[in-house]
């Protein structure tokens, strides 16, 4: 990945449209680390954990007090259930910016949001309420694509006659009294808002994935899984007992080969052929920004006859002109994704998940998906808020609010982008991609960063090691179509403000500044300083 994202940062932004595959300009940048900025990241990481024993070692001989779980004296010859040297990174590393993470907020995740105020006096490890609450803090955490997270309109009014009607509980899985006719009319609604034969819903996103795919390959079977997909992939990979091969991230090339590796020599030792071939990954990448190549994907599955599982968490109702994901986006046929499986809890404000495709393939996860078995059924008002927002993307509440959010939301994401490289910072992912990592890189940076955001009104995702590789902590900005210009301006003021306070800006290429130029058609200059 480095090298091939060096190659990247010589010649500044990758178009792939003259692939016959791609019918539109696929643009991503993964701009190199800056040498000098790596070398004082791995410095500052360094001095940290030369502190961070220092310590340990006051802690070991009680001169300073440790607040992390820890064996009782007269336990000390058990066999240890806490590892102490495990925790080293919690205790010296994340208890100093931990107060960028947890934060309670006090509404609904909208485009805004109030934030109860905290504070500690023990350097992060315990927090107190101070019993003020921040208004108005202009939300860029929060996956809320389109808006629909909200207490007003069709979608709240919906889920409150609901409530009221079913209450908030099912109290019983579906196969057995918690079946409603609404969970059948929310699952047909799916299949046809994705142009497939059949759906089936279930209660939790994480589950979705890591309770189906063990149900869809076992023991002598062949998953290959791009090496940043998501742990609850990376889970239900594990849980299925499969033999697991990992290629690199949106690499056609890595993934070619493995699967001609596969073909050709088998399973190890038996060399027999593999049972199946289940390739994993996710429409947009929600560290990276990226979007799977789906059509070269494609063109690989069905010449080596692999299956395809496509994990669309963060692009269903985010991509496309109706919404319906990553395959709408590249104009494929959603019959050439076998397993189509996406979220709930992003682009439609609510909870849960589902999996889509062949009826066949269905009727099999109802009696053996152990999410269907043994989880309790999805909630009714869930299930008509995610009724409710579907038929406004879709249109069939008879008015164009979903296309007109499916469209605001492209139009934020390539105005929010291309402002920030303009100013000077490294963007990573696809120009469409509405989830957005802005690189920090150094680790005092992380809580800076976050601090000094929330300080100025604006609430944001900071992301370090080991959710990401040790030199490549970043912001994580997820725009909606909630947000207005003036939102998206006044951020915008504002990580200029602060990227110049910690010094963020370490981009050497720079965007020409222009408001009407089309955005595909943007030049890049060398930075000479």
């Amino acid at each position: 990945c480095r090298a091939r994202r060096r190659k990247e940062a010589r010649r500044g932004p990758r178009l792939c449209y003259t692939n016959h595959l791609y019918s539109r300009p696929f643009i991503e940048s993964f701009e190199e680390t800056p040498m000098l900025v790596a070398v004082l990241t791995y410095m500052g990481y360094g001095i940290l954990t030369i502190f961070g024993y220092l310590r340990d070692f006051m802690r070991e001989w009680k001169i300073e007090k440790c607040h992390i779980a820890r064996e009782r004296e007269e336990q000390k010859d058990f066999v240890p259930l806490y590892q102490d040297f495990e925790n080293f990174y919690t205790r010296n590393l994340y208890m100093r910016i931990r107060d960028s993470w947890n934060r309670p907020i006090y509404s609904v995740p909208g485009a805004t949001f109030d934030l109860v105020e905290r504070s500690s006096n023990d350097y992060n490890w315990t927090f107190e309420y101070t019993g003020r609450v921040v208004k108005d803090v202009i939300n860029l955490g929060s996956y809320n694509y389109l808006g629909f997270a909200e207490n007003t309109g069709a979608c709240a009014t919906a889920a409150g006659e609901v409530t009221v009607k079913f209450g908030v509980g099912m109290a019983s899985t579906r196969q057995e009294m918690g079946n409603l006719k609404r969970h059948e009319e929310l699952e047909k609604l799916v299949a046809s808002f994705l142009g497939v034969e059949s759906a089936m819903a279930f209660g939790m996103g994480f589950a979705t994935n890591s309770m189906n795919i063990p149900a869809l390959a076992g023991k002598g079977c062949l998953i290959l899984s791009d090496e940043l997909n998501h742990a609850s992939l990376v889970l239900g990979a594990r849980l299925s007992g499969s033999t697991i091969r990992v290629f690199k991230h949106n690499n056609m090339q890595s993934l070619e080969k493995l699967l001609r590796d596969a073909i050709v020599h088998g399973q190890p030792r038996t060399h027999r052929p593999w049972k199946k071939i289940l390739i994993l990954v996710e429409g947009i990448y929600s560290m990276e920004g990226s979007i799977i190549r789906l059509p070269e994907v494609i063109a690989l599955k069905k010449k080596y006859k692999a299956y395809l599982y496509l994990d669309e968490a963060h692009s269903i109702g985010a991509l496309g002109p109706y919404g319906r994901g990553v395959v709408e986006y590249f104009g494929l046929d959603a019959k050439d994704v076998d397993v189509m499986m996406g979220t709930f809890t992003k682009s439609f404000g609510a909870a849960g998940g589902y999996i889509a495709g062949r009826k066949d393939l269905i009727d099999y996860l109802r009696t053996h998906s152990h999410s269907a078995i043994y989880a309790t059924s999805m909630p009714l008002p869930v299930v008509e808020q995610i009724i409710t927002s579907m038929k406004c993307i879709m249109g069939k509440d008879g008015t164009t609010i979903g296309r007109s959010r499916i469209q605001r939301l492209a139009e934020n994401t390539v105005y929010f982008r291309r402002r920030l490289r303009e100013m000077g910072f490294i963007i990573y992912g696809n120009n469409d991609s509405p989830v957005v990592p802005m690189m920090l890189y150094m680790p005092a940076k992380i809580g800076a960063f976050g601090r000094e955001m929330l300080k100025r009104n604006i609430g944001v995702v900071v992301v370090g090691f080991p959710a990401t590789p040790i030199i490549e902590s970043r912001a994580r900005f997820c725009i909606s179509a909630a947000h207005t210009k003036e939102m998206l301006d006044r951020a915008l003021d504002v990580i200029s403000e602060v990227g110049d306070l910690l010094q963020l800006k370490y981009s050497r290429h720079k965007v020409l500044p222009s408001l009407d130029r089309p955005f595909d058609e943007t030049t890049y200059e060398e930075n000479e300083e």
